[in-house]
């Protein structure tokens, strides 16, 4: 039998080599191993043989089996090869070429009017923080300000969670106010930071959106006055929207954090049915802001006979739709490429005070 094994081996490994693509050496395989290849017949006559014989035998077959499997195997890589090549050569392109117009990617204005905030506050020394959108109570009310039951509560329509095991009520942040007690409490004064970021409401039409964006400022020290909040804000809106002599004027108002607190506006005009920016001696109202409520400040573990500050907050969509002329705020959220297209910013359009904002 040794023979008739030395045989085979010969014509099976001559098969593979010469098999030209993987359908016949498909059809090899099953020749040389299937249920009824010549291997497998052999394999199946040592049951017939003497002991001694089938034992030899046996092993020979075994390596014979092997031997033919690697030559099979090696020979569908070399296909597999050898088809991959073919492939890659013939989907090959000129990376040199331009990017198609139709492909070319566009920045959100969130994305835009958020990195142009944070050039011109990080220009004063703010920095950037950031925290969770699912908040509890504590932070996001009480330390706030809000008394439990507080009819201040009210101002904001809360998406609420269900009660955690423990009976604690979480819910999706009002406003980012929730990260200034965060960074007081974590954060030893001087603090100077703005805060952006999304907050939500069960609020929807021309001018709200269940979830929006906001930045904040908050300033802690030990000399921070009204004055410094006006000068910094002043400055913000005629840097942002480009107008040197952009009036402002701060108007009284109520915000349970803050006291005194007011209302900041901003010069227009409406002429036509057009709104223009600038000293035209008509008023439109951009902010709330105000120095920090001694409550707050005690509920953050600071002296409120040491420390004081201000704080101001607006929504980054409300002052991209007045820069870049976008009349509803919810097409923001539409993900309307053709939208995108037209109010979009080139991705290395990176805004600086001295680069240059966008216009």
């Amino acid at each position: 039998m040794t023979d008739t094994i030395e045989k085979l081996r010969t014509e099976l490994l001559t098969a593979v080599s010469d098999a030209a693509e993987l359908t016949t050496l498909e059809d090899v395989r099953v020749a040389a191993l299937g249920k009824k290849g010549r291997i497998t017949g052999m394999m199946k006559e040592l049951g017939a043989m003497a002991p001694e014989e089938r034992k030899a035998a046996g092993q020979r077959l075994n390596v014979l089996k092997d031997e033919v499997a690697a030559a099979l195997d090696a020979k569908k890589t070399a296909f597999e090869s050898a088809a991959l090549n073919a492939r890659l050569a013939s989907e090959s392109m000129d990376v040199s070429l331009p990017v198609r117009p139709e492909t070319k990617g566009s920045l959100h204005p969130i994305s835009q009017t958020t990195a142009e905030i944070a050039a011109i506050f990080g220009e004063m020394g703010f920095e950037v923080a950031d925290g969770p959108d699912i908040e509890d109570d504590f932070h996001n009310f009480t330390a706030l300000n809000f008394p439990p039951g507080h009819p201040a509560r009210e101002m904001h329509d809360t998406f609420f969670l269900p009660p955690d095991s423990d009976g604690q009520r979480y819910l999706l942040r009002t406003h980012t106010s929730p990260v200034q007690i965060r960074t007081m409490m974590s954060k030893k004064p001087p603090i100077r930071v703005i805060i952006p970021g999304r907050t939500y409401r069960c609020d929807y039409d021309m001018t709200h959106t269940p979830m929006f964006h906001q930045v904040e400022l908050l300033v802690i020290d030990t000399e921070t006055n009204m004055s410094h909040l006006r000068g910094c804000l002043q400055e913000f809106v005629r840097t942002f929207f480009g107008i040197d002599d952009l009036t402002t004027r701060f108007r009284p108002s109520f915000f349970p954090f803050t006291e005194p607190s007011a209302e900041m506006d901003i010069g227009c005009s409406r002429q036509g049915g057009e709104l223009k920016l600038g000293n035209y001696g008509d008023w439109l109202e951009i902010l709330g802001c105000g120095m920090v409520h001694p409550n707050v400040i005690k509920a953050c573990g600071l002296d409120p006979d040491v420390y004081q500050g201000f704080a101001a907050g607006m929504g980054i969509e409300r002052i991209a739709m007045l820069k870049y002329g976008i009349p509803d705020l919810r097409t923001f959220f539409e993900s309307d490429l053709r939208w995108l297209r037209h109010y979009g910013f080139a991705a290395l359009d990176v805004p600086s005070v001295t680069g240059g904002l966008a216009r």
